[in-house]
């Protein structure tokens, strides 16, 4: 038998290709090389196969290879992965990818600012809570609209292009309320929690990291709340917390592909239960309940939805999006 049918039959191997084809070309050429190198080597595929299925993606194993001591080279990688495996694999069960981008702000903004103002947002899968921060950063977005926080520029500046059928926001959004729920929130004074979400940040993306250290700062000075608990659990009653007299709105970026179907079907349950609003930013798929016009299905792109109507396509870190016709 070909080698290389044999590899392809192992599902990690068929996840590192597939997420160095449509996650990391183009923006990670370390990311790229490792995750193809991987799809080919037997001894690190070995060695994924005795984690549990969620544990295998790529982002959460290559940090915490980074994290013990490997470099940007592949042999670094596979030198930590067979020489250190038990302390990696250990960070690897006891870690996550709380990725908290808050560059996914930039695409977030022209929605939340069409709602009625003003807002109270609760963030779910907020790890530190940066995107519950949508009013502390400036935007710069290449139709020329410029917008800064109300006592000036800030410190976080993101960049992002407006695709057709996306109009960009004329004010800022106006919060008056904020909280978040995650399993395991991370507490931004805590050191070495932050030093977790540094690493997390790929290789060739000093912007990004830059971005996360300003972000970081900014929350500092007044640490956003996070409910520690199940999203479905504590949900209804963090909603019940909002004053009255703001639009609830509950989002999130990236958080239900880690959900099992059966508590994703919950989740829109409640959040169709609740008065306000919901906005959506997952992968495609996440949610195929919900009609996905013209959305190529090979298409990394992370799907926008206001209310479980899709409304734009937009990058997974926040770069860009392009409206889908309602």
């Amino acid at each position: 038998m070909d080698p290389s049918i044999h590899r392809g039959e192992r599902p990690a191997a068929d996840g590192y290709r597939l997420f160095a084809h449509r996650e990391a070309h183009g923006i990670s050429a370390v990311y790229e090389a490792w995750a193809n190198a991987v799809a080919d080597d037997d001894a690190v595929l070995t060695l994924l196969d005795t984690l549990p299925r969620p544990k295998r993606q790529p982002n959460l194993v290559f940090a915490a290879a980074r994290h013990h001591g490997a470099d940007s080279t592949y042999d670094s990688f596979r030198r930590t992965m067979l020489e250190q495996w038990e302390p990696v694999r250990r960070t690897i069960m006891s870690r996550a990818t709380q990725t908290n981008e808050a560059a996914r702000c930039a695409v977030l903004l022209p929605f939340l600012a069409g709602l009625p103002q003003p807002l109270a947002l609760i963030e779910v899968g907020a790890a530190a809570g940066l995107c519950l921060l949508p009013d502390l950063y400036s935007y710069r977005y290449d139709d020329g609209t410029h917008l800064d926080p109300a006592d000036g520029p800030s410190e976080v500046v993101i960049t992002s292009q407006l695709g057709p059928g996306i109009t960009a926001p004329s004010a800022m959004p106006q919060i008056a309320w904020r909280a978040g729920i995650d399993l395991a929130p991370i507490d931004v004074m805590d050191h070495e929690a932050c030093a977790w979400l540094e690493t997390l940040i790929w290789p060739g993306q000093p912007d990004r990291l830059e971005r996360l250290q300003h972000a970081l700062a900014i929350a500092r000075r007044d640490p956003p709340r996070i409910v520690q608990g199940n999203l479905i659990e504590a949900l209804p009653d963090l909603a019940h917390e909002a004053p009255a007299d703001a639009t609830l709105v509950v989002f999130h970026s990236a958080v239900l592909a880690y959900l099992s179907p059966e508590d994703r079907s919950h989740f829109l349950g409640l959040v169709h239960d609740l008065p306000g609003h919901w906005v959506s930013n997952e992968g495609q798929g996440v949610l195929p309940a919900l009609p996905s016009p013209s959305i190529r299905s090979d298409d990394g792109r992370f799907v926008l939805s206001v209310d479980g109507h899709p409304r734009a396509l937009t990058d997974p870190h926040g770069r860009s999006m392009t409206g889908l016709a309602q």
